[in-house]
């Protein structure tokens, strides 16, 4: 059994303590960031032309791509509760919706 001096044995515990500590600060902007998210809702309709967060139908591939201000299926992230209350001009209420819906005619 090989036996540490008091050097050795503050090096190991100070080590160990430096990596804890790195791994806690590292996962602090995760937790931030999973935080700032359940703040925040989809909302369809509101995204102006090729400003979307995700999803703008078919033909698409993903964020900025929507074709068109207020599009139907294309959502941006908006602070929750606020969704329904974002003006749109392709909803048949006004505003913003939850989920996809169809475009009201001009």
């Amino acid at each position: 059994m090989t036996k540490l001096t008091i050097t050795q044995k503050t090096t190991a515990a100070a080590i160990a303590l430096a990596l804890g500590a790195a791994l806690t600060v590292s996962s602090a902007p995760a937790i931030a960031a999973g935080e700032k998210m359940a703040d925040q809702q989809k909302c369809f309709g509101v995204a102006l032309k090729g400003k979307n967060d995700c999803k703008a139908g078919a033909g698409t591939t993903c964020a900025g791509t929507s074709k068109i201000n207020d599009q139907s299926n294309a959502w941006k992230m908006v602070p929750a509760g606020t969704c329904e209350k974002t003006a749109s001009t392709t909803s048949p209420t006004g505003y913003g919706q939850l989920s996809e819906f169809k475009e009201k005619k001009a």
